[in-house]
């Protein structure tokens, strides 16, 4: 009796030393909304997410206000989860124009089309949602068991229609980070009158002014945070160098269409940024500000203004830029 007690003790020691130098088991994959607007900055991010197990992907809803037209970020979407072989994920669009009407600001000739994204070769991919996308992203969060994510790399067009036809959805919601505006920078030079706001929420500041008043909470990565991050030329050469997948030469790909904006300085990884801080927070400094945006037209429209009595905003600023950098390598070149 006592041997058996005394090998049943030292089987319980072996047992609790081996649970001690075990790994922990990996949490389940945080599900995320991801709401974009499909244009070079956006394949960075959105790749990254696809590769980065502690996230999955539930919807893709493409904002047709920005940077791409509705069938090419749709179609471009639907490639990039073939290309990573991330599976069913259900995408669509709304609409190519604001929230509350109006004429898109960025010219046509910029914009993501379907003959420009023919020479990225992707794959095949699956069909369309049959939802549009206010429609999809309102269903993505009603059915998730608990708050979901979002994250938000263009215009906020489906996520303002999305709130005002179902505001219940906000409370859904754990967090939406947010890529756009300038609180205390100046901003892309939309205009040449106006030198404060961004793109991505002067191309519909109704819709962006709707979502920051919600009462959604939200973490902005504006350009506060990603003028500190450039795409220099030493990393679009180290990636290329170092392409090991097939996500990686894709963005290689597409990064080379911006090699002159690279070599000229102005080329950032805003969207990108936004998707690893929303992964990591500790990658910036976040501060609590009150900021409104302005969406009276005018020299300031689109304006993402600190104000004394507006919204609370988490504004992210000093990013660790190398930590980032190497995290979208990594990433880009995980499996095959």
């Amino acid at each position: 009796m006592r041997r058996k007690l005394l090998l049943l003790a030292l089987m319980c020691g072996l047992l609790s030393t081996f649970a001690m130098v075990m790994p922990a088991v990996a949490a389940d994959p945080k599900p995320i909304i991801i709401d974009t607007d499909m244009t070079t900055d956006d394949f960075m991010a959105i790749t990254y997410l696809l590769k980065n197990p502690d996230f999955s992907v539930k919807a893709i809803t493409v904002t047709g206000t920005g940077w791409a037209f509705c069938d090419a970020g749709v179609q471009m979407a639907l490639g990039m989860l073939a290309m990573t072989n991330y599976g069913d994920v259900p995408v669509s669009c709304w609409k190519d124009t604001p929230w509350l009407g109006g004429d898109n600001p960025v010219n046509p000739d910029w914009r993501t089309t379907l003959d420009s994204i023919k020479a990225y070769k992707l794959p095949a991919g699956g069909k369309p949602s049959d939802l549009d996308a206010v429609a999809l992203f309102t269903k993505t969060v009603q059915d998730a068991p608990a708050k979901i994510e979002v994250l938000a790399l263009g215009p906020l067009t489906n996520l303002a229609e999305a709130f005002s036809k179902t505001p219940a959805l906000i409370d859904k919601i754990e967090r939406v980070t947010v890529m756009g505006g300038a609180v205390d920078v100046a901003g892309s030079g939309v205009s040449d009158t106006n030198t404060s706001a961004e793109w991505n929420i002067y191309c519909d500041p109704p819709a962006a002014h709707a979502v920051f008043e919600s009462g959604v909470p939200i973490t902005l990565v504006a350009l506060d945070a990603s003028n500190d991050v450039p795409v220099t030329p030493d990393f679009l050469k180290n990636l290329k160098a170092d392409a090991k997948t097939a996500a990686a030469k894709f963005i290689a790909t597409a990064l080379t269409g911006s090699e002159d904006s690279i070599n000229n300085g102005g080329y950032f990884f805003w969207d990108p940024l936004a998707a690893a801080v929303m992964a990591d927070p500790t990658l910036g400094t976040h501060t609590e500000r009150s900021v409104s945006v302005i969406d009276v037209p005018g020299p300031d429209y689109g304006r993402t203004m600190p104000v004394g009595n507006g919204p609370r905003i988490d504004v992210v600023t000093k990013p660790d830029g190398k930590t980032f950098e190497q995290r979208l390598l990594d990433a880009w070149n995980k499996g095959t």
